[in-house]
Parts: C-alpha cells; sequence; structure tokens
C-alpha cells in the first residue's frame, strides 16, 4: 500500500497518462488504495490542472482528457529518453520548423534526467546520424540549451566567439532569442563590450557561460529578432549571398520530388497533361555549386531552364561525375 500520498499522486497520474480508460477498481488495486481514497486523489489532480474525466458506471472509470492548458507530464524513462534524443537531433541542426521554443524544452528536460539517462542519451545519439536539410555546420545541444536557459532566464552570457574571418574573442552579452533560419542557429544579443546589438552564429560559440548576473530586456531593433536578423545578415560587411530565380522540372510525381527536397525552395507544381513531371520556380542565394549537388541527389532525371549559370554548372557537374565513374564525356 502506498501511503505516501505526493508518491501515490505520481502514480496515479502515471497511470493515466497511458491512453486507456481505468475502471476505479482496478486503480484502487494497482496503488493498494480504497476506491475512496482514489475519488480523493482523482479530486487532487483536479485541483491542480489536470482534466480528468469520469464515466458513470459502477466501476466509475477515469482517463484523463485534453484540457485548456498544458499540465505537467510524468515520462518513464524510455519516454524521456526518446524525447531527449529527438529534440537534440533537431537542435544540433538548424530544422525547418525546430525553433527556440524546442531548445528550451530540451534545457528543462536534460536538467532533471537523472545521470544513467543522460548517459543513455548521448550513447543513443553518438550512435545515430539524423539526414537533415540543412548544410550549416552541426551543434553541441550543450551549447544550445545553455543559451536558452539564459534567455529564458534574463541571465547575462559570456562566450568565445570565432568570426568569419577567423579571429577570435570573448563576449559578454544579454541575450535575447534564439533564430533558426533552416539552415543555421542564431542568437540575438547585446554585446555589453560592443554597446550595441550583435548576431552571432551559433556554430562559432564555444565556452558558452551562464553568469547568473540578471537584467532587464532591452527593446530589440525592428521590433522583432527574426526581423533584426534578416536584416543584420545582409549589410554590405557581411557579404550578403546573390539571389537569383531558378526554373526546373522533374521527370517524377510532385510526392516524390517534394519528399525529397525536404522542403528546400516550396513544393513543386504539377505539369499539365504530364502526371509523371513537376515543375519548381523559385530564388535563392549562395553558390550554384550548392543548388546543382541538391538538385542532383533528388535522384530522378531533371531539366534546368535557367539562369544561365546553374545550366552550365549542372552540365559541368555531369562531366566530372560522369569522368569520376570511367565514362569519358
Amino acid at each position: 500500500m502506498t501511503t505516501d500520498t505526493p508518491a501515490r499522486l505520481l502514480q496515479l497520474l502515471s497511470l493515466l497518462q497511458t491512453p486507456r480508460e481505468w475502471p476505479g477498481g482496478e486503480l484502487a488495486d494497482r496503488l493498494g488504495v480504497s476506491r475512496r481514497t482514489v475519488r480523493r486523489d482523482i479530486d487532487r489532480l483536479r485541483e491542480l490542472g489536470y482534466p480528468v474525466q469520469a464515466s458513470m458506471g459502477a466501476d466509475g472509470g477515469y482517463r484523463l482528457v485534453a484540457g485548456k492548458a498544458m499540465p505537467p507530464l510524468v515520462l518513464d524513462d524510455e519516454e524521456a529518453v526518446a524525447i531527449a534524443v529527438g529534440l537534440r537531433a533537431g537542435a544540433g541542426h538548424a530544422l525547418e520548423g525546430v525553433d527556440e521554443a524546442s531548445v528550451r524544452a530540451l534545457a528543462k528536460l536534460e536538467q532533471v534526467l537523472p545521470s544513467r539517462l543522460r548517459h543513455r542519451v548521448t550513447t543513443l545519439q553518438a550512435a545515430t546520424t539524423p539526414l537533415t536539410s540543412g548544410d550549416g555546420a552541426s551543434i553541441a545541444p550543450e551549447t544550445l540549451t545553455v543559451m536558452a536557459a539564459t534567455v529564458a532566464g534574463q541571465e547575462r552570457l559570456r562566450f568565445a566567439y570565432r568570426a568569419g574571418d577567423g579571429s577570435t574573442s570573448r563576449r559578454l552579452t544579454e541575450p535575447y532569442r534564439l533564430v533558426s533560419t533552416g539552415r543555421r542557429w542564431y542568437l540575438v544579443a547585446y554585446d555589453l563590450d560592443r554597446a550595441d546589438w550583435r548576431t552571432f552564429r551559433v556554430d562559432r560559440v564555444s565556452e558558452p557561460f551562464a553568469t547568473g548576473a540578471r537584467f532587464a530586456p532591452r527593446e530589440v531593433p525592428e521590433g522583432d529578432a527574426a526581423e533584426y536578423l534578416r536584416r543584420s545578415i545582409r549589410r554590405p560587411q557581411e557579404a550578403p549571398e546573390a539571389e537569383y530565380d531558378f526554373d526546373v522540372t522533374f521527370r517524377a510525381p510532385v510526392e516524390v520530388v517534394t519528399a525529397r527536397l525536404w522542403g528546400a525552395w516550396g513544393r513543386p507544381e504539377p505539369v499539365e497533361g504530364d502526371e509523371g513531371a513537376c515543375r519548381l520556380r523559385g530564388r535563392t542565394g549562395g553558390p550554384v555549386e550548392w543548388v546543382a549537388v541538391r538538385l542532383a541527389v533528388v535522384g530522378c532525371e531533371f531539366s534546368v531552364r535557367g539562369p544561365v549559370e546553374l545550366v552550365e554548372c549542372v552540365r559541368e557537374l555531369g562531366g566530372r561525375l560522369s569522368r569520376a565513374g570511367g565514362v569519358s564525356s
């Protein structure tokens, strides 16, 4: 019999989080208490914000349903490891749809993970390789979680930073937001030594350290961290990437090409009168070589209508690959 009320409530909550209806008698047997005690414990969970629904009948079944707010969850070892591994994989590479909230969730989870589970998470992640859509450098999840914790706690952050030219410096900042562009993570922060706002590529950050010193958030330029980042990475001194329009036709259905592009450049359009083909038109920046390789790894026949630079690059890449395979061009 479980006489410790908090422990019993946690055990009851863990049972109710299994997606099924629990008869009152079965819950009483599992907990080693009376049905009356089960009813009192159910009322306590409701007072704590857990939406427990009771069904009519002799057994008085109970189930946990969706409510207006998200109450705390009780996870077993396997569930905690699975969630941590998934969040780490997403945080380690800037992916579409993985934002600062995901990193904050990872920071909260890893803060309370027992050492035995943290070791399992690290071991499992080291043995797996995620297939990602970004081409940016990978990032240690610990770096992101430290940053996310200081953003959420409004705590000054110190770190070492390597600039694009290779020079290194130490920075003391008031971190404002983490922003994912789909290719890289950036930190938008107020640099105290330079008395100005700055953006930092997270893959160039090392030795992040939460100082413990609190600060009152300043108003970010442009009124929004994402908009400030968008403008700052296009400044002349940052050598912005040239953008250009492209037009490609694939000899494969829309669904196949969309899945293999991993969301890059949007969704292709079907070619009228040809269900086995689709056309992708979009705008991008960066080296045409990178675009050519991305198109090639879709794994189907395709033709490029423009721009001329991309057409020539694809032609040159095809010749190079043919020669590498021992086929003379």
